[in-house]
């Protein structure tokens, strides 16, 4: 696996760099993408470019170069990772985690997508292997089908966050996976900002959908005729295949073994929602909400079509009046049409979130390891990027929340990792100045004092809270805050740019600007329980079964949604701690999705919220360049006399004869218990093309005397070249370089 001279292009790992500033990093990346070299190392670190064009780097031949392949021969790829991940496990039997990383449309699900393929095509394979392999490949296309949205900023933007762990036996064969699905953007369902869609899933049924299927879902062939679907007035996409992808997700239904009852109560489910969507209300003399056209309510309920399968009386008086429960007996109180709106909103919403969890867990089912022997697990971490849209509102919060929760789990785990690297060489540590953003963490997460406590608060007070009044109450308790402001708190300058119903966050990656408009409600994310009660009823077996486990008995209010999210992000930390880190940050190279086009001031601002300068920092302390030693010696031995062609004594022994060869001054490298320590570059640059000049001296020099053997007839020098004898071979060898 030799490096063609494209592969020299720039340098391949900045680690490397004569001089590590921000400015000699992003050239480094833009000689290296305008030569479609889109992976360029930090360490073991990958920075990936995303090119916006297929590049034809991902065949099964190229995973063959990659296999079991030392991670610095080769020219940077996914595969060197995936592979090195792999059989660190397999040798030191642990766990291990690759953490994908970057904004939305910079390239994680396909990086994720990527080191699946690798695993599912290089682990040794046997039939049930080849099943469980089949069925991880195939949970992509569903989950995306039911996860993923077109966005402003990407076409299949993931809008839930996924972690699966692949779980491998002691043969290093792939025998089962698990999923953990984070905080489902559900919001979307029921709104859709102009230029978004809703969930893929949606418009694949109506547009690929067979007449048959439609007819039995009572829906029509045409997305514009549903409310759900045309709020970002943009349903159909040119560059979306819907009634494609609608065939990839039936047929990855089938390799997930999902029967043929199952399939069909999930498209009925996905078909309610859109009829719900279309439930229309009437205001009566008092502005109060009324049902009086009932064909989508039919469809929804019992007759004739049993979607939900619930009795449409019921259903009816659950979305107009809301029931109390007095001392002796219910009284029905009558809502407004906004009131009726918004539970028929949160029905909806409630109903297609709680099915994408029963999916996640149907998928799990279907791959689970059934055999209980120890197991090594590689967990893939895809979640979503930092986001900032033109209106920000509690999704974004939570993202980008997660994004800062793991920016500070990447600091912890990197300088944790390279001190215990030195310490365990017995190397003397040089402390490293990094940004820690704990403080902006802490004024998310504190008890009693953060911003989701401050929300929750609100959304459990009596009285009248609202969004405003949530505010206020953050201006109280954040009022000095260096990382918080709002319209009431700003100078004259900051105030111009902030609306009254805004607070503004200073996060690690930049400011972002949150509009308080609709928090509480998101947050809160209730639904009236005689709505829960019906629905429990259900004839549908995936909502039965999703909503009989929802406690409507308890009269305690449920977690909110923001403590459930911070909770499920506290698990998800400690779980990652005690693996072994490794690293892809994906870039987005410019903001049109256009092919070879570099955009410097997208790309400067993203090597800096991802840390890259730190990360670059904390590799760099001390000493560029670290090698175990019998890796050293053997690249490095025709150097030196005493070393070549064979060392027969310890190998760190060997590399120090050879390094003072070299003329290596002490404070140039250091002697680890396995590993040479090199502090600058140029020291390994001197190196490496010393061994270029002795390797094309060598084959200039075996080339003369193949000839003058040729010349005089002597066969045993031609074939002392060939390996048959090789003690003379190695006399013959060390003689060329050293004569």
């Amino acid at each position: 696996g030799a490096l063609t001279a494209r592969d020299r292009v720039g340098i391949q790992d900045f680690v490397l760099l004569d001089e590590t500033t921000e400015v000699a990093v992003i050239s480094n990346l833009k000689k290296r993408f305008s030569k479609d070299l889109i992976y360029t190392y930090i360490g073991t670190l990958i920075v990936s470019v995303n090119p916006y064009k297929d590049l034809d780097i991902y065949s099964k031949k190229q995973m063959d170069v990659y296999m079991g392949v030392n991670f610095f021969e080769l020219p940077p790829h996914i595969y060197a990772l995936a592979d090195n991940a792999y059989h660190t496990m397999l040798t030191e039997f642990n766990n291990h985690f690759i953490l994908i990383s970057g904004e939305s449309g910079a390239g994680k699900t396909e990086a994720s997508k990527k080191i699946l393929q690798y695993y599912a095509v290089s682990c040794p394979s046997t039939t049930l292997m080849n099943t469980v392999r089949d069925k991880m490949l195939m949970s992509n296309p569903v989950l995306e089908a039911f996860g993923n949205a077109k966005t402003l900023k990407n076409d299949n933007s993931s809008r839930f966050g996924k972690y699966m762990d692949i779980q491998f036996d002691s043969q290093g064969d792939a025998v089962g996976g698990h999923i953990l699905n984070y905080l489902l953007e559900k919001s979307r369902v029921v709104h859709q900002n102009h230029g978004e869609r809703n969930f893929h899933v949606f418009y694949q049924l109506v547009e690929g959908g067979s007449d048959d299927l439609l007819t039995q879902l009572g829906l029509e062939r045409d997305v514009q005729h549903y409310y759900y679907l045309t709020q970002g007035e943009c349903a159909i996409v040119s560059s979306i295949n819907d009634k494609n992808d609608w065939k990839s997700v039936k047929n990855a239904l089938q390799v997930i073994e999902f029967d043929e009852t199952n399939t069909n109560h999930l498209f009925r489910v996905v078909a309610s929602v859109l009829h719900l969507g279309n439930v229309h209300f009437d205001p009566d003399s008092k502005g109060h909400a009324l049902l009086k056209n009932n064909t989508e309510l039919n469809w929804v309920s019992d007759f004739p079509s049993q979607l939900l399968g619930v009795d449409a009386n019921s259903l009816k008086e659950g979305l107009t009046f809301r029931k109390i429960e007095a001392k002796t007996e219910q009284v029905l109180s009558p809502f407004t049409i906004d009131h009726a709106i918004y539970v028929r909103d949160a029905l909806a919403k409630a109903i297609y979130g709680q099915t994408f969890t029963w999916l996640v867990n149907r998928i799990n089912e279907s791959m689970e390891n059934k055999d209980s022997s120890r197991k090594t697990v590689i967990g893939l971490l895809d979640i979503y990027g930092f986001e900032v849209f033109y209106v920000n509102s509690f999704e974004q919060f939570c993202i980008n929340y997660c994004n800062e929760k793991l920016q500070q789990l990447f600091i912890q785990l990197t300088l944790k990792a390279e001190q215990e690297e030195y310490e365990a060489e017995g190397i003397e540590w040089e402390p490293v100045q990094f940004f820690n953003n704990k403080i902006i963490c802490d004024l998310v997460e504190e008890k009693h004092r953060g911003i989701i406590s401050i929300l929750d608060e609100e959304c459990l007070r009596p009285g009248d809270a609202t969004d405003l009044t949530f505010l206020e109450r953050l201006e109280e308790k954040m009022g000095n805050h260096p990382h918080f402001v709002t319209h009431k708190l700003a100078d004259k300058m900051t105030r111009k740019t902030l609306e009254r119903g805004d607070f503004r966050l200073l996060h690690y990656a930049g400011e972002v600007t949150y509009c308080v408009v609709g928090k509480l409600d998101k947050n809160n994310d209730l639904l009236y329980r005689n709505i829960t009660n019906l629905v429990c009823q259900s004839k549908n077996t995936i909502v039965r079964e999703c909503f009989s486990a929802v406690d409507t008995t308890n009269k305690r209010r449920p977690e909110t949604v923001a403590t459930q999210f911070k909770n499920s992000l506290q698990k998800l930390t400690e779980m990652l701690m005690a693996k072994e880190a490794w690293y892809i940050r994906c870039l987005k190279s410019n903001e049109s999705k256009q092919p070879g086009q570099f955009d410097e001031a997208l790309i400067r601002h993203q090597v800096k919220y991802l840390g890259l300068m730190e990360h670059l920092r904390v590799r760099r302390a001390g000493f560029a360049y670290r090698r175990k030693y019998e890796d050293f010696l053997k690249r490095y031995k025709p150097l030196c006399p005493a070393t070549w062609p064979h060392w027969r004594g310890i190998p760190a022994d060997g590399v120090e004869l050879l390094v003072q060869h070299l003329g290596y001054l002490p404070d140039e490298y250091k002697m680890g218990r396995t590993k040479i320590f090199i502090r600058h570059p140029r020291t390994l640059y001197a190196t490496e093309d010393a061994y270029e000049k002795c390797k094309h001296d060598l084959a200039t020099k075996i080339e003369t005397c193949w000839r003058g053997a040729q010349a005089r007839k002597e066969k045993e020098k031609i074939l002392m070249t060939t390996a048959c004898n090789r003690a003379k071979n190695d006399k013959l060898i060390k003689t060329l370089i050293y004569p």
